[in-house]
């Protein structure tokens, strides 16, 4: 008799097609793991496109705003590679990009800025990063994105420009006017009139311009409770003041803190403000490239004992201008002003540090 509970032909069992000896479970499986490859695939690709397409409305826009040449530039170039890098698994972990913005550190190695001038580059080694065209601090790595650039510390400062300047003043802000602004010609380009300012925020004054400093450091002491107030600062003076502080440590002087007595004065402030004594016509405190500073550790105000002969006095100012020299000596591009200043009118030994690029010394 015929079993008819059995089919007649019976079916073997069902393999993958492809791959032998797997079960019709484990190649559905395989299938929605090769298909969710393959949706991120995709996915990685089109990021990048949207990256560089982005960048390229970035950079047209840049170009109408400022005429800056730049939809089909190194910004471009620069965020083609820096796709590829992030995708490509093939391509080292830090892209090229990290020791060029590195020199933007400075001689010291301890500078945390850029300043540049809306829509224009910041430099010469680093083209391919170009300063937004709205006055502020921007964190550099933004500018980047996910590039690795280890710069996460490191501010781009876009300036407000000097024809912002109406009637002495920005806003509510007053400055005043540079010697030979209105007329006649500068002694060297070095006095001409800054060609822009940093704007300082409530907000964004705390931020560190180097491993010492801060913008608030180098304000102006007047207006105490106009904001915003705006800054012309010279990244090589603050280098030289670092590259100082690292020349004092060689010898044995630890330092905590360098405090700044005077950084930009304002041309109303130096002519009109406070203590005017000693204070000369082309004062370089103007220009945003000069410092008068004491080291002052234990925070009382007034100059460490540097030699450690029991008080604090110009000798111990002697001791922070040989460290300049030195520095000078060192890099010849930081040469400027050096001055030591004794005690007076309220305020302790000091040391004046400028990058004016001449050599000028004095005492007073």
């Amino acid at each position: 008799m015929v079993n008819r509970a059995a089919p007649l032909y019976p079916e073997g069992k069902r393999h993958h097609r492809v791959f032998r000896g797997l079960s019709e479970r484990q190649e559905r499986v395989f299938n929605w793991i090769a298909g969710a490859v393959v949706l991120l695939f995709v996915a990685g690709w089109v990021g990048a496109i949207v990256i560089i397409r982005g960048q390229v409305n970035e950079s047209r826009r840049i170009q109408a705003e400022t005429g800056v040449n730049a939809p089909d530039g190194p910004m471009v170039s620069a965020t083609r590679k820096m796709a590829s890098a992030i995708i490509n698994p093939r391509t080292p972990k830090a892209p090229y990009l990290t020791g060029a913005l590195n020199t933007l550190r400075g001689e010291s190695g301890e500078l945390k800025f850029a300043t540049a001038t809306p829509g224009s580059h910041v430099s010469e080694s680093v083209p391919e990063v170009v300063t937004p065209v709205d006055p502020g601090v921007y964190k550099l790595r933004s500018r980047i994105a996910t590039a690795g650039s280890g710069m996460d510390d490191f501010s781009l400062i876009s300036l407000v420009p000097l024809a912002e300047k109406q009637a002495g003043k920005i806003g509510l802000y007053y400055l005043g006017s540079w010697p030979f602004e209105k007329g006649g010609k500068p002694l060297t380009a070095s006095y001409a009139a800054p060609s822009g300012f940093i704007e300082v925020t409530q907000a964004n004054q705390d931020t560190y311009v180097s491993e010492h400093f801060r913008l608030r450091d180098f304000l102006t002491k007047d207006q105490h409770n106009v904001w915003p107030k705006y800054l012309p600062l010279d990244p090589r003076m603050i280098d030289k003041l670092e590259l100082t502080i690292q020349e004092l440590e060689k010898s044995g002087i630890k330092v905590e803190h360098m405090q700044v007595l005077s950084g930009f004065r304002t041309p109303r402030y130096n002519e009109k403000g406070g203590n005017t004594a000693g204070r000369a016509n082309l004062s370089r405190h103007m220009y945003g490239d000069a410092a008068d500073i004491f080291v002052d550790n234990d925070r009382n105000s007034t100059m460490d004992d540097l030699n450690r002969d029991g008080r604090g006095d110009t000798r111990d100012a002697d001791v922070v201008a040989q460290a300049a020299e030195r520095v000078e000596r060192r890099y010849p591009s930081l040469v400027g002003g050096i001055g030591v200043y004794k005690a007076c009118c309220g305020h302790g030994p000091f040391v004046h540090v400028d990058v004016r690029g001449n050599r000028a010394r004095w005492r007073e």
